[in-house]
């Protein structure tokens, strides 16, 4: 019998095992792009005796030398924002976006006031509208514009999907997110959690993400960046420990965020994609991971448009954020701050809590339920009830300040401000189970460690 040719076999077995051939340019783009935004992001340089990442060393460049211009551009924007709700005729769709749109025109009017010096003295007082205009408003109002400049070259050309699925096997069992999340999660601590809600927002309209994937990234990686857990640190006098406060604030954090997901009301939201379409469903991959990492890498490489078009529609995202978000950070701020120093409204919502921190054993309970109840109006509120606590108190509340994430002068407001279809109602829900959380798991740590 002729024994068979076994030629043809064998030559689609090469082929089939052959390393993939990808476009210079595409190889280009992603090494080239993706290096940058790395840089810009996440690497950390000292620069005129500061110590941080690139792209706030822009910012404060920026606002430094063009402080005089700066106070205006803001104001521009929170009346812009302001007034957006009436334009695109969206103040009425629902009571919570009249309540919203209601607080956007009182951050205006506030907002101008405080630029122009006139008003009550309790507005103009230095802890007051300065305070919230020059520390809060500001800096987000120049770093969202100009992070999503360098925003489209971290998302848009390859690394997102390449770290995705090296990530893939942690982020999928723990937190229930596809790999390609840790960019939103690693970009809002070490960045901030407006430049992640700009990530998670863009990423979920591409159909990457389902509904409860956009929830759960960011209710539960957009927290405040290291830059300003360190003005929590400086405030509450914790930066003799800053190593221990960052690492256990850290893993407190997404340690909340894995047990939340499993529970009301977080459990029960909707897998669909954004406007019902099919989606991008990240590909779950067993074997040769850094190859099909490449692989997926260079696709998106390839098709990625022009880096001019990418800035244009991620600026656009940035200032439309920045828009929704910065009115209602002065005039939610300004109330908080408000009914914490004139009313005893805080002093009785703090009974949601006292039971919670008698049976934890605090050596103060009611100051640290106070504490947990301010947090939902700012992340900042805390630090200053508890300021003259022992230090003990003062870690479990710092912790608390980060790890809850969600308050109604700024994240709540952005998410908002997003696609992603979440309800004031679940916001506060998830708040509160991950308040309760934190607290567990963080008081016995600080009295075991401390």
């Amino acid at each position: 019998m002729k024994k068979a040719d076994t030629t043809h076999l064998d030559f689609d077995n090469v082929l089939e095992k052959a390393p993939q051939i990808y476009p210079k340019s595409a190889v280009y783009k992603f090494f080239g792009f993706s290096l940058f935004g790395i840089f810009m992001f996440f690497i950390t340089i000292m620069l005129n005796g500061k110590k941080t990442i690139p792209l706030d060393h822009l910012v404060t460049f920026i606002r430094t030398q063009f402080s005089s211009v700066i106070v205006y551009y803001i104001l521009i924007i929170v009346i812009a924002g302001a007034i957006y709700p009436i334009y695109k005729k969206t103040w009425n769709k629902s009571i919570v976006e009249m309540v919203i749109s209601a607080l956007k025109i009182i951050g205006a009017i506030a907002s101008v006031l405080v630029v122009f010096k006139i008003g009550p003295s309790w507005l103009l007082a230095e802890d007051m509208g300065p305070y919230w205009y020059n520390s809060l408003l500001t800096p987000i109002g120049v770093l969202v514009p100009i992070g999503a400049i360098f925003l489209a070259m971290l998302v848009g050309y390859g690394l997102l999907e390449f770290v995705g699925i090296l990530v893939q096997p942690i982020m999928r069992p723990i937190w229930k997110t596809p790999g390609r999340s840790a960019i939103d999660a690693v970009a809002s601590f070490v960045g901030s959690y407006s430049i992640g809600l700009l990530i998670t927002n863009r990423i979920y309209k591409e159909g990457k993400y389902t509904t409860k994937e956009a929830v759960i990234i960011a209710t539960g990686f957009s927290t405040v960046s290291v830059t300003f857990m360190i003005v929590v640190a400086k405030t509450l006098d914790l930066m003799n420990i800053w190593n221990l406060y960052f690492w256990i604030t850290f893993f407190v954090t997404f340690l909340v965020t894995a047990l939340s997901v499993r529970i009301w009301p977080i459990r029960n939201i909707s897998n669909d994609y954004y406007n019902n379409m099919d989606g991008d469903k990240e590909k779950i991959v067993k074997e040769k991971r850094l190859q099909h990492a490449w692989k997926e890498a260079m696709q998106t490489a390839e098709k990625a448009p022009n880096l001019w078009q990418s800035i244009k529609e991620n600026v656009k995202d940035g200032l439309v954020m920045a828009m929704g978000i910065l009115p209602t950070i002065m005039s939610i701020g300004l109330i908080g701050l408000w009914l914490v120093n004139h009313t005893p409204i805080f002093d009785y919502a703090a009974y949601l809590f006292v039971p919670l921190t008698y049976l934890l054993q605090m050596a103060e309970p009611l100051i640290v339920a106070k504490a947990a109840v301010v947090n939902l109006i700012d992340m900042f509120l805390p630090s200053l009830v508890v300021v003259e606590s022992d230090i003990e108190t003062r870690f479990i509340v710092g912790t608390l300040s980060i790890s809850a994430i969600l308050f109604f002068s700024a994240l709540i407001p952005c998410i908002l401000s997003t696609e992603i279809p979440i309800s004031l109602g679940k916001m506060i829900g998830i708040w509160f189970v991950r308040s309760v959380l934190t607290l567990i798991i963080v008081t016995p740590i600080a009295y075991l460690l401390l």
